[in-house]
């Protein structure tokens, strides 16, 4: 716990004003994470930050309490706070409506997949907060039923994500319609030296980097293991674990949608109650799927990428990463969905025999040795036929350097393909016998005289 909290200060030492405080207090919180501590000071008194923290640590509290406390109830549009998902700029928007509940200062969320009427509606009655999408704040930006004019805040959340080449170019049209005099403040778990450098040329050159990460990117309250799988093994082994574990609440990360579908219609079929959430389904499906998390009604959940950066749920117990994913930096915010603020937690990575360099680069940005862990009573099934076949055609093919001159026999070509025949003997003519040692020559050589 004291790798999170900074207990030598209070939030009451900050300045914050006195509505605000009631919100913290009546939120659980007593001290600050640390990079609360560091941050807050630092926005109230009007400076550009880049703040740097592991997922779970309270980075929404540490830009949204100084905007609570500085934002003029009178004037509406003043903050603007984007988010990469639908999921996180809700989550945004409720911890701040839940901090702000005893001030005037209203949130209202703005993403796709809701009505558009009930938000526009609601930035009618003055709302001074605006969290939202990109495509969605840009939708509203085009039909002028928001504006920039008031800013006086600019809050990138995940800015590592928002900065990359799929959302750069409606972050840059966005950012360079604010022309008033504000404060901007880009927050994530993970900010390279790339997405620093671009980050900064949305901002004041005095700009400071707040880091409250040492050693470890992951908290070392999650207990991080992997087990070691080959491909067709996996749906067995996590049905295994599902069973035999019994996790409080599992969110299993796969890689793409199909997978997500898939695995969550065969655990529906062992009787394992999952859901799925990716983003091919409409926002009201994502809606349930997240109340019923919240409610501690659903306790796996199947997710893609989509989820790892926008679920903050208390209580779950297991992070299954049942799929690597490409980026070693998706990792960091998967396993961050666990042992938030202090709470243990388990986060498991199945590894499959091809994909140790992967395990390889993730321990190295995590800065943690992942151990192995095979899970007690757990049985390999067989070889499928057609690997175990793939496998046999891949070894008849590989020594490229052995030519079929230097072979004692011919290859056995069963099983070949006719591409793979036609490829092997370019003439279409198959020997019938090794051909003699002369390197494909008419003339003898000295050796055969």
């Amino acid at each position: 716990m004291s790798e999170i909290f900074d207990e030598t200060i209070d939030f009451a030492q900050m300045g914050l004003r006195s509505s605000v405080l009631r919100g913290i207090t009546a939120s659980g919180f007593e001290h600050p994470t640390d990079i609360q501590a560091k941050l807050i000071p630092l926005l109230m008194a009007g400076r550009d930050a880049l703040g740097q923290a592991r997922t779970g640590t309270g980075k929404t509290a540490a830009f949204g309490l100084p905007i609570l406390h500085k934002a003029d109830p009178n004037v509406p549009m003043q903050a603007l706070i984007l988010a990469p998902t639908r999921e996180l700029a809700a989550q945004v928007a409720s911890e701040l409506e839940e901090l702000g509940r005893f001030t005037p200062i209203r949130t209202t969320c703005i993403i796709g997949g809701e009505s558009m009427k009930k938000q526009v509606d609601s930035v009618k009655r003055g709302t001074p907060i605006l969290v939202g999408t990109p495509g969605r704040i840009m939708d509203l930006l085009g039909r002028r039923d928001i504006h920039l004019n008031n800013v006086r805040f600019v809050v990138l959340d995940e800015v590592d994500r928002m900065l990359d080449i799929g959302f750069r170019d409606d972050i840059k049209k966005i950012l360079s319609g604010v022309k008033t005099e504000h404060q901007t403040v880009f927050v994530s778990a993970t900010i390279g030296s790339e997405i620093e450098s671009l980050a900064r040329t949305f901002m004041k050159q005095d700009a400071e980097k707040v880091v409250a990460v040492t050693g470890a990117l992951t908290v070392s309250e999650v207990d991080q293991k992997y087990l070691p799988v080959e491909p067709w093994d996996k749906r067995a082994l996590l049905l295994h674990l599902l069973r035999h574990e019994k996790p409080d609440m599992a969110v299993v990360f796969c890689r793409t949608k199909v997978t997500v579908d898939k695995l969550s219609s065969y655990l529906r079929k062992k009787n394992i109650p999952a859901q799925a959430i990716h983003g091919d389904l409409t926002q009201g499906r994502r809606n349930l799927v997240m109340t019923s998390l919240r409610k501690g009604e659903l306790n796996v959940l199947i997710a893609s990428d989509l989820a790892a950066r926008g679920l903050d749920v208390e209580h779950i117990s297991h992070v299954i990463n049942y799929d690597l994913p490409d980026d070693p930096e998706v990792y960091i915010h998967r396993v961050g969905r666990t042992a938030r603020v202090g709470r243990r937690g388990t986060a498991w990575a199945f590894v499959s025999p091809e994909e140790g360099q992967r395990l390889t680069e993730i321990e190295k940005l995590a800065g943690v040795m992942i151990e192995r862990f095979d899970f007690p009573s757990f049985e390999p099934g067989p070889v499928p036929d057609d690997v175990r076949e793939q496998r046999q055609r891949e070894e008849r093919r590989a020594d490229p350097t052995k030519t079929l001159s230097q072979r004692t026999a011919l290859p056995d070509l069963d099983g070949l393909s006719e591409e793979e025949m036609a490829r092997m003997f370019p003439g279409g003519v198959v020997p019938k016998s090794v051909p003699r040692r002369t390197l494909g020559s008419r003339l003898r050589s000295r050796r055969s005289r």
